[in-house]
C-alpha cells in the first residue's frame, strides 16, 4: 500500500482546515503554535501537511480570503476547505472512496464534526448549540425566524432569549420542533427523529402527517417519522450524557450498546451474535472507546479482537 494511502478522511480534513485558516486569515503566534503542536501531535499530521505541500500548483486556485468571524460567512470558509479537501482526496486513491459516499449537503454544512468528536458552538442570538458524533447542521438566522437544520447526527440545543422574539425552530428531514424557551436533544437515523426534552417544551410536526402540533414537556421523549408522530412518552434520563462526554446505559442489550459505540468510534466494531443478548450497565468515557472496550472483559464473558486500528470485535470467550 503506498504512503499516502493510509492517512484517513479526519486527518486530511484537518490538513485542509488548517491550509485555509492560515492563509484566509492573517496568524498570530498563537496559532502558528497550535499549528505546530497539530504537526507533531501524530506522524500522519506531518504527512499530510507534506502532502499538501507537493500539491502546490493545485491548490494556487483556492484563492485567499479574509477572516470571517460570523455564522453568515462560515459556508464559504467551509467551501474552501472542501476544495482542498477534494485535491487531497483525489491525490490519494483510496480516499476518494469516503469523498464519493459522503453526501454533499453534510460536506458542505455549517457546521460538523467527525466521528469521535463533540463540538459547541454559541449562536449569534446567545443560544448554545451542541454536536455530537458525526453530526452535520445548516444554520439560518433572519429577521423573522431563527432555524437549524439538522441534516445528519445528533444536536442539544439550549435556546436563548431573542429580542426579536424570533421562534427558534429545528427542521429535519422528517419535521420540524419549534422550541418553547427550552433545552433539548434531536437525533436523526433510519428515517426517523427522535426529540428529547431536557427543560421547558417543544412542539413537534411531522412534514406530512396531518393533525396539530405535537407538545413534549421536560421529561418527555417522542420519534416521528415525515408521515407519522409517535406517541410521548418517558425520556431517557441520560439521553444527552453525550454532552458531558459519557455513554450511560441501564440494562441494555450488548449488541445495543455496542451498535451505539460504534457510533463513537472509525472504522468496524462488531458484536458476536452468540454474546449480543448479555445484559451491560454503567456509566462510560467516550474519551477512549478503545478504553471502554478493554474494560468489558473485565465484566462480561467476552474478548476483543481487533484486527486492525479500524476493525474490532467483541466475541465470546
Amino acid at each position: 500500500m503506498a504512503r499516502s494511502q493510509v492517512l484517513d478522511h479526519a486527518t486530511l480534513e484537518a490538513a485542509a482546515r488548517w491550509y485555509v485558516d492560515l492563509r484566509s486569515e492573517v496568524p498570530d503566534e498563537a496559532t502558528r503554535e497550535a499549528h505546530r503542536r497539530w504537526l507533531e501531535r501524530d506522524p500522519r499530521h506531518a504527512q499530510a501537511w507534506e502532502r499538501l505541500a507537493r500539491l502546490q500548483d493545485k491548490l494556487g486556485q483556492v484563492a485567499p480570503g479574509i477572516a470571517r468571524p460570523t455564522l453568515t460567512n462560515a459556508r464559504a470558509k467551509r467551501r474552501d476547505v472542501l476544495k482542498v479537501l477534494s485535491i487531497l482526496l483525489a491525490a490519494g486513491g483510496a480516499g476518494t472512496l469516503a469523498w464519493n459516499t459522503t453526501p454533499l449537503p453534510t460536506l458542505m454544512a455549517d457546521q460538523r464534526t467527525g466521528t469521535g468528536e463533540r463540538r459547541r458552538v454559541r449562536l449569534d442570538d446567545g443560544s448554545q448549540l451542541q454536536l455530537n458524533t458525526a453530526t452535520a447542521v445548516d444554520i439560518r438566522y433572519s429577521g423573522t425566524v431563527r432555524e437549524v437544520r439538522l441534516l445528519s447526527g445528533e444536536i442539544q440545543i439550549e435556546t436563548a432569549r431573542d429580542d426579536l422574539a424570533r421562534p427558534f425552530i429545528v427542521h429535519t428531514a422528517e419535521g420540524s420542533i419549534r422550541a418553547l424557551g427550552t433545552r433539548f436533544t434531536v437525533r436523526c437515523e433510519a428515517g426517523h427523529t427522535q426529540v428529547c426534552v431536557q427543560e421547558h417544551a417543544v412542539e413537534v410536526r411531522s412534514a406530512n402527517a396531518p393533525g396539530p402540533a405535537v407538545r413534549v414537556d421536560a421529561g418527555q421523549q417522542l420519534s416521528f417519522a415525515s408521515d407519522s408522530v409517535g406517541p410521548v412518552q418517558r425520556a431517557n434520563p441520560q439521553a444527552d450524557a453525550w454532552t458531558r462526554d459519557m455513554l450511560v446505559v441501564d440494562d441494555w442489550r450488548l449488541g445495543d450498546f455496542i451498535q451505539e459505540l460504534q457510533r463513537y468510534r472509525p472504522g468496524h466494531l462488531g458484536c458476536d451474535r452468540s454474546i449480543a443478548a448479555l445484559r451491560i450497565s454503567g456509566a462510560f468515557h467516550l474519551g477512549s472507546t478503545d478504553t471502554i472496550l478493554d474494560n468489558l472483559s473485565s465484566t462480561l464473558p467476552v474478548r476483543i479482537r481487533r484486527f486492525s486500528r479500524y476493525w474490532a470485535s467483541v466475541e465470546a470467550v
